[in-house]
């Protein structure tokens, strides 16, 4: 299937501002196509950013039949743009449409939909360091219906904006609440998919916490409520005696990270012990107290790698580091980085490179 192009003239094209947020500000140009049982996917094109057509009675609006992806392009010292393992952010986007009901796309067409896109709008990927283009691949049901079942007809499109720090701490430890009672997702449901449902049951406990100063929750499991899961945005963990690097073991409620897997592979290469495992919370709060733990961490597209420097269950802080960026952090967030920036060897050939 071919792309129409229809661009904006030269004139009318605008480029990465000096000041902007992330998720707040959006390119000249997204793309789209639409899915129907008869056409299967047609209709591609990139076109002006445009806001979308519904019908009050499109499934997505009432059952929550929507999917998205996150990942960046970072620009190069010599002025490339690189993109950072993005056939798993479209594998993943398959999985989740897979669990929701809904088509898949296929992985090839969507890389070249995407890499069509930031070539048309390479001037919006800034380069200050630290920054980069966030991705936004979405898909959503818009069948006209109420009656609760699967749509027959989607929306498939791809937005992308400059981003800056996701947390305004930057590099600096965020704090984050232990949540206690409210679980955000449970074996057998969609945590594991990158849905919007999960991050709706997420709001009320981190707007809450919010309020005591604390930047993310921590999820633990829906059954016991002893497991640690996952945070907010990110996955988690932790460091112990400054050489081994554990995380909680994906169970089906945990979205399985692109940035997690890369540090999983990319750790045991600086010289890191990794693990995969099953946490207690008491367990681990244990080990903070004892020194055990020397660092915490949460790892995702947004933030990359972001130091955790409180834990908070039940009012009582626990203390990680003395509140100060661990070096086992930094180190993974400089190689990590160097790899998605072009500083530093690609070992693994997780970068693809587009020519503007």
């Amino acid at each position: 299937m071919s792309i129409e192009l229809k661009a904006l003239e030269p004139s009318k094209r605008g480029s990465c501002p000096e000041e902007y947020s992330f998720g707040g500000t959006f390119s000249d140009h997204m793309f789209t196509q639409n899915y129907d049982p008869e056409n299967g996917w047609h209709n591609a094109e990139i076109s002006p950013y445009h806001a979308l057509s519904l019908d009050p009675s499109a499934a997505v609006l009432h059952y929550s039949q929507e999917i998205f992806e996150g990942l960046k392009a970072y620009r190069t010292p010599e002025g490339k743009i690189n993109l950072f393992r993005p056939e798993e952010n479209f594998k993943r986007f398959n999985r989740s449409a897979k669990r929701m009901v809904m088509p898949e796309v296929d992985v090839d067409f969507h890389l070249e939909a995407l890499t069509e896109l930031i070539k048309l709008d390479h001037a919006w990927v800034p380069n200050q360091e630290g920054s980069s283009l966030y991705i936004r691949p979405t898909m959503i049901a818009t069948s006209s219906k109420l009656g609760l079942g699967a749509s027959a007809a989607y929306c498939h499109y791809i937005i992308v904006g400059p981003a800056g720090a996701y947390f305004q701490e930057g590099f600096n430890p965020v704090s984050v609440y232990i949540a206690d009672t409210y679980r955000r997702a449970v074996v057998g449901g969609v945590g594991e998919a990158k849905t919007g449902g999960n991050y709706a049951a997420s709001l009320f406990v981190s707007e809450e916490v919010a309020k005591l100063g604390y930047s993310q929750v921590l999820w633990l499991d829906a059954i016991e409520g002893k497991y640690i899961e996952e945070v907010g945005a990110m996955n988690i963990c932790f460091v112990y005696d400054n050489k081994k690097i554990v995380t909680p073991a994906l169970s089906g409620s945990i979205l399985p990270g692109i940035t997690r897997d890369s540090i999983l592979k990319l750790a045991p290469a600086l010289g890191y012990e990794v693990s995969e495992e099953r946490l207690d919370i008491t367990q681990i709060l244990a080990d903070i107290k004892s020194g055990k733990i020397t660092e915490a961490f949460g790892c995702g597209t947004a933030a990359v790698i972001s130091p955790v420097g409180n834990l908070c269950l039940k009012g009582e802080d626990h203390i990680i580091n003395n509140n100060v960026s661990g070096k086992v952090a930094k180190h993974l967030y400089d190689e990590l980085t160097g790899i998605q920036y072009g500083t530093k060897e690609d070992r693994f050939g997780w970068v693809k490179t587009i020519d503007v």
